[in-house]
């Protein structure tokens, strides 16, 4: 049955390959593969030990792909639908809360660039920025913000 551990270890490092993964993301993808109870979790300890697979090191390459288009609301949803510890989530979030307004307020630039012009347009600004993960608070800051100083660059 050695054969079917090396494929199985040989599975998990090919996906490894592509991205980092979470213990739990790479146990889904792998369970219909194993075929001795017990065999994933043992390649995954392996991969675990020999630094391979990082749970902190999957949050990290999240929050450095997500970070300048997201907010943390949906960053905290991403790592949780793929199984990273409530405590490694909470640690995320907690680094993404001082640069909020300022990638809030640049995701807004990049999409609209100009203060809405009414109600409706202001609606459909905040829920754009909603629909990302900003909190209300933060959308309304960058609201009225764009609306004070008259949007976003002038020269983009």
């Amino acid at each position: 049955m050695a054969f079917g551990k090396i494929s199985l270890k040989g599975r998990a490092l090919r996906y490894l390959s592509g991205r980092e993964h979470s213990r739990a993301e790479l146990r889904r993808k792998l369970a219909s593969f194993e075929e001795e109870p017990g065999q994933l979790d043992a390649v995954l300890d392996e991969l675990a030990e020999k630094d391979f697979l990082s749970d902190a090191r999957y949050v990290d390459s999240v929050l450095n792909r997500r970070a300048g288009r997201m907010g943390g609301a949906r960053i905290r949803q991403e790592l949780q639908q793929r199984g990273v510890a409530a405590e490694a989530v909470s640690e995320a979030v907690a680094r993404l809360q001082s640069t909020e307004f300022e990638r809030a307020r640049e995701v807004w630039r990049r999409k609209f660039g100009q203060p809405p012009a009414d109600a409706a347009e202001r609606g459909r600004q905040g829920r754009f920025l909603m629909a990302r993960g900003f909190s209300g608070d933060v959308v309304r800051r960058v609201l009225g913000s764009a609306a004070q100083d008259g949007g976003g660059d002038e020269a983009g």
